[in-house]
């Protein structure tokens, strides 16, 4: 099986969700699988996160599932018992950073500056977030934030702001493996079945994406 991080990698983009809805995990999953995207990041912003994660598990087990939004231990744990293969939180919490080494579970903490970026370092974390990424400045601000640190390989998945338009601008960053993006499955869309506007906006996402990973090669 491709480690989570490889197979984001090899992708470029990961869709950023917030749903609401277990009811509705199948039919997004396979919107996602149509589009050609099998890897999605459920967002601990709702109260159905876990459960939509072991819908998933269950019935599409050839999509990778991550957990976002994790700030706390009960609800990595969660994330963790829901088949979560990787997990994402917005800022550095060093608890979280080693209770996730802890369960082996790659885990992907926020940063915004280069202060956030020398204590994850310090940690041991060489794979971070970029958030949010569009008010913190863009493509040029990580460029510029990120190359003290250049010599320790760390990586980055800039997320906030991002979307289809700036793709290119970001994967043409080395140290960028892939973007987060909300506009590929947004809660409102998955809320009102709109799945065939989501498999179009994940295969839309996934060409871009391609297409600027194969520029830097």
């Amino acid at each position: 099986m491709t480690h989570p991080i490889d197979l984001i990698a090899g992708l470029g983009v990961v869709p950023v969700i917030a749903i609401e809805r277990a009811s509705d995990a199948v039919a997004l999953a396979d919107a996602l699988l149509e589009g050609g995207l099998p890897v999605a990041e459920i967002t601990f912003r709702t109260d159905a996160a876990a459960d939509v994660l072991a819908a998933m598990r269950d019935a599409r087990p050839e999509l990778c599932i991550g957990a976002g939004t994790i700030l706390d231990r009960p609800n990595l744990k969660k994330a963790i018992a829901s088949g979560a293969r990787f997990g994402l939180a917005p800022g550095f919490d060093p608890d979280i950073v080693d209770a996730a080494k802890t369960e082996n579970l790659p885990f992907c903490p926020g940063i915004m500056t280069p202060s956030d970026l020398t204590l994850a370092a310090a940690r041991g974390v060489r794979l971070a977030k970029f958030f949010p990424a569009g008010v913190a400045g863009g493509p040029k601000a990580l460029a510029g934030i990120s190359a003290p640190f250049a010599h320790l390989g760390i990586r980055f998945i800039p997320t906030g702001g991002v979307t289809e338009a700036t793709i290119g601008e970001w994967l043409a960053l080395r140290q960028v493996i892939a973007v987060g993006g909300t506009w590929i499955a947004k809660t409102e869309d998955i809320r009102e079945g709109r799945f065939k506007d989501i498999a179009k906006n994940a295969a839309a996402a996934v060409k871009v994406a391609k297409e600027a990973l194969e520029k830097r090669a």
